[in-house]
């Protein structure tokens, strides 16, 4: 890939580039979210999706810019990181993909700002001298990564993943993981399934039980471990809702938790829809908290199945 490959969205002007980070963010919410009915799915929130499954410990701020900067991109990295940790070069002439990067800083135990900030404030706290304070996140900063596709080098090593294609070893690891989500699971037959057409469900008990997902039995292994994984994150998100409109917002939501971990762990999830009329109307502070949420639990997920798959 080169950098016309990639979206013509760019932070180059550092004197801008903040404000542009920030409003090309706003913008990826309204459009897709404006232009979607009933019919209509979105092209731009499945390329989130797609990115977001790619970095699922990147925040969905990231994930966002990353999107609109490059939607193609795979592994990121800065520009000294791949040449000292993977040897190789950012071909000449490519752009950097501008991300958020932590600042972490000296930081008041009252007002957490760094000593600079500290001192401008109106915070009058002065038991213990800025040397002694406790380093912390003080706030965020552009910096610049690029896709490995706009470096040359040394190949990487070939990430092994245990799905690959199907699921035989990915479903018995997330049955396993149940516990660790404070979830009950049980896989019941087809003949005993007493849930008419629905591939499983959530069942949300008293606060002192832990929540008991039901998955119906097939023998597509890929689409049970979707499934799985789609009732885990009613689990993990959702009180017992019954109003149909929270009830098919939610949907959306643990579909998509659905729709990234199965790709992270090389399941096809192509054939599912991206439609976002249930959150029509909505407005973008709502939608950034359900992209969050969305990126979270999927990285929640994922991360307890690859320590379980490391362990074993």
């Amino acid at each position: 890939m080169t950098t016309n490959d990639c979206s013509p969205v760019s932070f180059d002007d550092s004197d801008t580039r903040r404000e542009e980070m920030h409003s090309t963010m706003e913008a990826w919410v309204e459009d897709p979210v404006d232009e979607v009915d009933d019919a209509v799915s979105s092209e731009q929130f499945q390329e989130w999706l797609d990115v977001q499954s790619c970095f699922h410990d990147y925040s969905y701020r990231n994930t966002l810019l990353i999107t609109r900067q490059c939607p193609n991109a795979t592994r990121v990295a800065g520009y000294r990181t791949w040449q000292t940790e993977f040897d190789r070069h950012v071909k000449e002439g490519e752009n950097a993909i501008w991300i958020w990067a932590p600042i972490i800083a000296k930081q008041c135990p009252e007002c957490e700002n760094s000593p600079s900030y500290h001192d401008q404030s109106d915070c009058e706290y002065d038991e213990t001298a800025p040397e002694e304070w406790s380093k912390g996140l003080v706030g965020f900063r552009p910096a610049p990564v690029f896709d490995i596709s706009q470096t040359e080098g040394e190949p990487l090593p070939e990430l092994e993943t245990d799905a690959s294609g199907d699921a035989d070893e990915l479903l018995p690891v997330l049955l396993e993981v149940a516990s660790s989500l404070d979830v009950d699971v049980e896989v019941v037959s087809p003949t005993e399934w007493t849930h008419g057409d629905a591939k499983g469900i959530c069942q949300y008990r008293s606060p002192a039980e832990r929540s008991l997902v039901e998955v119906r039995n097939r023998e597509n292994s890929a689409a049970l471990a979707v499934t799985l994984v789609h009732e885990y994150a009613h689990a993990r998100l959702h009180d017992d809702v019954t109003d149909e409109i929270n009830r098919s917002k939610h949907e959306l939501e643990a579909e998509r938790v659905g729709y990234i971990v199965g790709r992270y762990f090389g399941l096809d999830t192509s054939g599912s829809a991206f439609y976002l009329a249930a959150w029509e109307g909505d407005e973008p502070a709502a939608i950034f908290d359900r992209l969050e949420r969305i990126s979270s639990t999927a990285a929640e997920i994922i991360t307890v199945v690859d320590e379980e798959m490391v362990n074993e």
